[in-house]
């Protein structure tokens, strides 16, 4: 799961109606999923942390911009008016999540090994709020391929080309143009942590999906030479029960 920095409102008051902050929530986080990180071309939702209606409803922070992350359609349905304690939960805006979560090939998502037991319930918690930690529902087109029609499965296929893309950097090193044309692919599919993973061995092209996914590299959970995660994430708006991870 993708850290990000919101940053501050733009406005000096809240939202009304919400959706006016989508333009300035896309602006800084781009057109992606907070949750399964997926790019949403149209559909993106403006997902309330803490839900705005139900039993566990907040309705005070309806317009609030520091309850705003962005959603796709899965995810938000999923979460709809669930509880979320703060501090039970690993949010992409005020934790590193990337920390927290291990991705594979066959789409799956999982806690991250060898994370304190705290830690991990809080992860197992964060997926089970989204529905990622569901296993995929594959389905073949008529030639018995498997069609890619929802987040893990649309996971898998990114893993896939990002490989691919693997390929063609280990094979051109030095060539600048190979390395802008992954970046613009990883941008173009979303799952910036299966691309992390994926080059997990390759500090160059890390730094580079950083600093092109809106709202990463301002997290300030990657080193900015390294990359290496910077644990606890260092929460720079001082969001509620952030740095847990």
């Amino acid at each position: 799961m993708r850290p990000v920095r919101r940053g501050k409102s733009p406005q000096p008051h809240d939202f009304d109606p919400y959706r006016a902050a989508f333009p300035h929530l896309v602006s800084r986080l781009g057109n992606y999923c907070s949750y399964c990180e997926r790019r949403i071309v149209s559909g993106l939702h403006v997902e309330h942390i803490q839900p705005k209606d139900g039993a566990h409803g907040h309705p005070h922070l309806i317009g609030r911009w520091e309850n705003f992350l962005l959603a796709c359609k899965n995810c938000n349905s999923t979460k709809k008016d669930k509880r979320v304690a703060l501090a039970d939960v690993l949010l992409p805006d005020r934790d590193n999540t990337f920390v927290a979560f291990a991705y594979s090939p066959d789409g799956a998502v999982g806690p991250s090994d060898g994370l304190p037991n705290t830690i991990t319930a809080m992860a197992e918690a964060t997926l089970a709020l989204t529905g990622l930690e569901k296993r995929p529902d594959i389905r073949l087109d008529e030639q018995d391929r498997p069609l890619a029609i929802e987040r893990t499965s649309q996971r898998m296929e990114a893993w896939l080309v990002a490989e691919e893309a693997k390929k063609d950097v280990d094979g051109n090193p030095e060539n600048d143009a190979v390395r802008r044309a992954v970046v613009r692919t990883a941008m173009g599919y979303g799952f910036f942590s299966v691309w992390m993973t994926v080059f997990r061995q390759d500090p160059e092209m890390r730094t580079r999906l950083v600093d092109a996914f809106e709202g990463t590299a301002a997290s300030s959970c990657f080193h900015p030479v390294t990359t290496l995660p910077v644990s606890p994430a260092p929460n720079p708006d001082g969001l509620a029960n952030g740095g847990k991870l």
